[in-house]
């Protein structure tokens, strides 16, 4: 009997994660036919695969839809905002003061979900988000695909992308089962509501298999398996290794010195990097810190503009700005839209390998550089009543308790903290133990095995 998997792939991160690493060699050992049903554009496939792609069109919320999938989102938030502040925290993000359509529809979903935020009173609301776009020319084209394709099971890259709702439904109505992969190690205990509703679901760890049946209750165990996440496999890939010759030469750097990378957050969510990177860099001039290399790698969600001051300031830093490709602009979310190139891949492992020292407020890249046992360092020097962004409320996020608890990171709160256990690495490193534990934590399968495991799973789900 033959088998058909449509690999949903909604932006760049998917893109690398599913299509860069070794998943798509893997299926193909699996699946007589993989059709990539692509939220980029087609032509970005071309020189990595030979499966078939079609391009979705881009599903754009009406005021409706937009109505009900918020509400879903806020009674989730409001369901489980008990403890918990990262949700608390999102719950304030999300109020609005505008006088606009969708700031009044905010205001009054507030109010609705004060009241009615039951699991129940969710699956409601995701049943008339559902009903505003069930005949939507989209949603009707999203069936004709399917049903042309004949496909089997529908895996979805990341649960929560709004526009992949339409494409989750039209499953459902052809009876077609779909599975999500869970995106990201904050995206269930800090985040809202998931797009809509799937039949499978795979996560990285059993810590993350607890979270998701304690955040969504219909939810049944059996119908959860952990498979790891393929984001890291790209390090245990031959075609991604970088020398350590080519690496000081990309980078211009001595290689007598030990080297510092400083790794970005977004600007959302990282307000204080410029601060941090500054710090490192005045210390370096002082003397305080003995002469290292310091490379700053950026965020791969935004562009160069908030650093050229820096930049200017600094000339002995080596900065990295991520090469990845803007290859859609007129989207709902246009950062979802960069793709990672092939040399950026080789030159971020490149950093991860022979970096000495990691700094980074917080960011999943503490694993990333955890993976290659390199020590990091957490900064947070915000707080309520210093003038600066508040990123110390962060620890207390519950996916960044379990790295506080884990002692497997530095956290320092200010800057002779920071310079003191930049110091402290640089001479020793005690705390290998710890980095394993979390990682073990973490990520509850081999990166080798990862896509192996990813694929024998939904070939099961059939």
């Amino acid at each position: 009997m033959s088998s058909t998997l449509g690999l949903v792939i909604t932006d760049g991160v998917g893109f690398r994660n599913f299509v860069l690493s070794r998943f798509l060699e893997e299926a193909e050992k699996e699946f007589d036919t993989i059709i990539i049903l692509s939220c980029l554009p087609a032509a970005v496939y071309k020189a990595h695969t030979n499966c078939r792609v079609i391009e979705l069109d881009v599903f754009t919320e009406k005021y409706p839809t937009w109505f009900f999938r918020k509400a879903k989102e806020v009674a989730h938030l409001k369901l489980h905002a008990a403890n918990n502040l990262g949700i608390q925290d999102n719950l304030k993000t999300n109020r609005s003061t505008l006088k606009t359509t969708r700031g009044f529809g905010t205001r009054l979903i507030y109010k609705l979900t004060h009241f009615c935020h039951s699991e129940k009173a969710i699956q409601r609301l995701q049943n008339l988000q559902n009903k505003t776009f069930r005949s939507h020319k989209i949603t009707r084209g999203y069936q004709d695909i399917l049903k042309n394709e004949e496909i089997d099971l529908l895996f979805f890259t990341h649960q929560r992308p709004p526009y992949i709702a339409p494409l989750v439904f039209a499953a459902q109505q052809q009876q077609i089962k779909t599975a999500a992969f869970i995106f990201s190690w904050d995206n269930l205990a800090s985040k809202g509501r998931m797009a809509s509703n799937f039949d499978y679901y795979l996560v990285w760890s059993a810590l993350m298999k607890r979270d998701l049946l304690k955040y969504y209750s219909a939810i049944s165990s059996a119908s959860v398996a952990v498979v790891g996440t393929p984001q890291f496999e790209p390090y245990v890939m031959p075609k991604y290794k970088m020398t350590a010759t080519a690496f000081y030469k990309v980078f211009e750097l001595q290689p007598d010195f030990k080297t510092i990378c400083f790794s970005c957050g977004d600007r959302s969510t990282s307000k204080n990097d410029e601060l941090y990177i500054e710090t490192i860099a005045e210390a370096i001039k002082n003397k305080q810190i003995p002469e290292v290399n310091f490379i700053v790698r950026t965020s791969p969600a935004e562009g160069r503009e908030r650093f050229i001051a820096l930049v200017a300031r600094s000339p002995f830093i080596r900065w990295h700005f991520p090469k990845w490709e803007l290859t859609r602009s007129a989207h709902q979310e246009s950062w979802s839209q960069r793709i990672p190139t092939v040399s950026d891949l080789k030159e971020l492992r490149g950093v991860l390998e022979y970096s000495d020292i990691n700094i980074n407020m917080l960011s999943t890249m503490s694993l990333d550089f955890m993976l290659f046992n390199k020590p990091v360092i957490n900064t947070v020097f915000g707080t309520a009543t210093n003038g600066l962004y508040n990123d110390q409320r962060f620890l207390g996020y519950e996916h960044i308790m379990h790295v506080v608890d884990s002692k497997a990171t530095k956290i320092v709160t200010d800057a002779g903290e920071l310079i003191t256990a930049i110091i402290s690495y640089l001479q020793e490193d005690q705390d290998a133990n710890f980095r394993a534990a979390l990682l073990k934590q973490q990520i509850g399968v081999a990166l080798e095995n990862t896509s192996s495991t990813v694929v024998k799973t939904l070939k099961e789900w059939l």
